[in-house]
């Protein structure tokens, strides 16, 4: 015989040959030379080193052990006095009783949401954040959730968990603010053919999320596409003088005519405008010319007016001055006095009136 001596938090498991005879706790026990004994310590998981079954066999070993089962499916996470310690797949894993506090939580990872009492934080651990999908939703988003690629809901803003499994599970998401889209450098013919480039640019909100993603593919594509064509229509219905005077409705116009086709893609339209209008290189050369041409025209309408306007007063003089001598002497005065401020030096020789020699000079005589 020979004393062995178990140490608290310890346990023996005495074998002989290699099979299992008792099990031995805390103090001095007496065994056989021929046997052996295996200590174990009672904070560390069990590991049998043979057949759990046959040990199990044993009441005193059986009560002082506590086996976790965890099937197909399933994952367990295992806390020591109140702190997650580790997390166990499928398998069997033995434990001792008795001097650590330990709690057991078993997830199902058959289904997709995540109703177990798990603390937050242990969402960013490594060894539990592989079997969890993880989807955030902004604050300004709101998004359709698809299982198996059926509707379920619709979320909200926040972060979303589900079990990572052999189920589908996924988001589409759309971003509820004001938002633009430019329809820019689009090159139109007018009635009577002439090429322009157009930016437009439109203000949109999406109304209805379920509508705009589920029932519609790339709403916001199809949107670019609706505004094109009406602005192409529009535009393709007047000549290029009656589109330029009309400049300011075309916004309006494309607004009022593409409402109810905006409205299936549960979408609503809040503005509608225009950048710019830019003639294309041979149309602006042409208009160009054009404007100059009117330009000249305008100028030599204006000179003739002024033209006339003169000649009509000259003839009013003139006919004053017929019928008033003294008006007639006053205007020759007028002119030679003009002459004389041109002239550095002028020379009458002879007899007579000095204005009728003058007079004489000028007119020819």
């Amino acid at each position: 015989m020979k004393r062995v001596r178990i140490n608290a938090g310890k346990v023996g498991l005495v074998f002989k040959n290699g099979d299992y005879i008792r099990v031995i706790t805390q103090g001095t026990h007496w065994v056989g030379f021929r046997q052996q004994v295996v200590v174990y310590n009672l904070a560390s998981i069990f590991s049998a080193p043979i057949a759990l079954e046959i040990l199990l066999k044993d009441k005193t070993l059986e009560a002082l052990l506590e086996v976790v089962e965890v099937k197909d499916g399933e994952l367990v996470l295992v806390y020591e006095n109140g702190n997650f310690k580790t997390l166990h797949a499928a398998g069997r894993y033995v434990y001792w009783k008795g001097l650590i506090e330990r709690e057991f939580v078993r997830a199902d990872l058959s289904k997709i949401y995540i109703t177990e009492k798990i603390d937050k934080a242990l969402f960013s651990n490594l060894e539990v954040n592989k079997y969890i999908r993880t989807f955030d939703v902004a604050a300004y988003e709101k998004a359709v959730l698809l299982v198996d690629d059926e509707y379920v809901k619709t979320l909200a803003g926040g972060t979303y968990r589900f079990w990572r499994n052999d189920t589908s599970i996924k988001i589409a998401k759309v971003d509820m603010r004001q938002l633009q889209l430019e329809v820019s450098g689009q090159e139109l013919l007018t009635k009577d053919k002439a090429a322009i480039r157009i930016n437009f640019y439109t203000q949109y909100k999406v109304k209805d999320v379920e509508k705009a993603l589920l029932e519609n593919k790339d709403y916001e594509k199809q949107l670019y596409v609706i505004m094109q064509l009406a602005l192409r229509a529009y535009v393709g219905a007047y000549t290029l003088d009656e589109l330029l005077e009309r400049k300011e409705n075309i916004a309006k116009a494309v607004f009022e005519s593409v409402k109810s086709d905006v409205a299936k893609l549960g979408v609503i339209l809040l503005n509608c405008g225009i950048r710019d209008v830019i003639l294309t290189g041979d149309m602006k050369d042409i208009m160009n010319q054009v404007l100059v041409a009117q330009k000249k025209a305008q100028a030599n309408v204006i000179t003739r007016r002024e033209e006339t306007a003169a000649t009509r007063s000259l003839l009013n003089t003139a006919k004053l001055m017929e019928e008033n001598e003294m008006l007639f002497k006053l205007k020759e005065m007028e002119y030679v006095e003009k002459i004389a401020d041109k002239i550095g030096e002028i020379t009458v020789s002879g007899n007579g009136n000095v204005v009728t020699q003058l007079k004489e000079i000028f007119s020819g005589k």
